[in-house]
């Protein structure tokens, strides 16, 4: 291509408008308020996945009216773009995965974002007593061997305290530890007070 035929780096075509309009002239504050509120939900759903509730509220707090969120939210929707059960699954087996949070600590999770008791429950539901258990006994596997050469006391406090921030049972955390500082030969006598 000639210099010629070049433009600078940065500008637009000279055919199109240099105030920042559209195509059809009109700037983006005054495109309809359905335009507004599908470009706002892109943007937010480009940057990390979001509930339905948690849309709906960016968009009533930005002075959306209530017919524009449901018309907007119910076309993300029917487009399978917003899906409570989908996110919620994905959360669960993220946060369960990598953070080894509890049952009863991603389903707090869940409702925070907004996501109904029945997507909520549907989600956790699919953790088994097992995998929960799994998770727990890695956490307090790995704290244990953080505070290797700590007094034991400490190591014990520290690795209950890890366990219930996560949401496990006072019964669950108490028996891990017991289990997993004796598989190390440390002696301990671990009762749940709860019991």
């Amino acid at each position: 291509m000639s210099s010629e035929g070049r433009r600078p780096r940065g500008r637009p075509p000279s055919d199109s408008p240099r105030d920042g309009s559209s195509s059809d002239g009109r700037r983006p504050s005054e495109e309809d308020p359905e335009s507004r509120a599908r470009a706002l939900v892109l943007r937010m759903l480009t940057h990390s996945p979001r509930t339905r509730a948690q849309l709906e509220r960016s968009l009533r707090d930005r002075g959306f009216d209530e017919d524009v969120i449901v018309s907007v939210l119910g076309e993300f929707g029917e487009a399978g773009l917003v899906d409570d059960a989908a996110f919620s699954q994905a959360w669960v087996s993220s946060r369960h995965h990598g953070r080894k949070l509890s049952r009863r600590a991603l389903a707090q999770e869940l409702r925070t974002r907004g996501v109904e008791e029945d997507t909520v429950q549907e989600a956790v539901g699919g953790l088994s007593d097992q995998d929960e258990e799994e998770a727990a006994r890695d956490l307090a596997r790995r704290r244990l061997a953080a505070s290797r050469g700590k007094n034991k006391e400490i190591r014990i406090r520290r690795t209950l305290s890890a366990l219930a921030r996560r949401g496990y049972s006072s019964g669950l955390s108490y028996r891990i530890v017991r289990e997993e500082l004796e598989r190390e030969g440390v002696e301990a006598d671990l009762y749940d007070p709860d019991t």
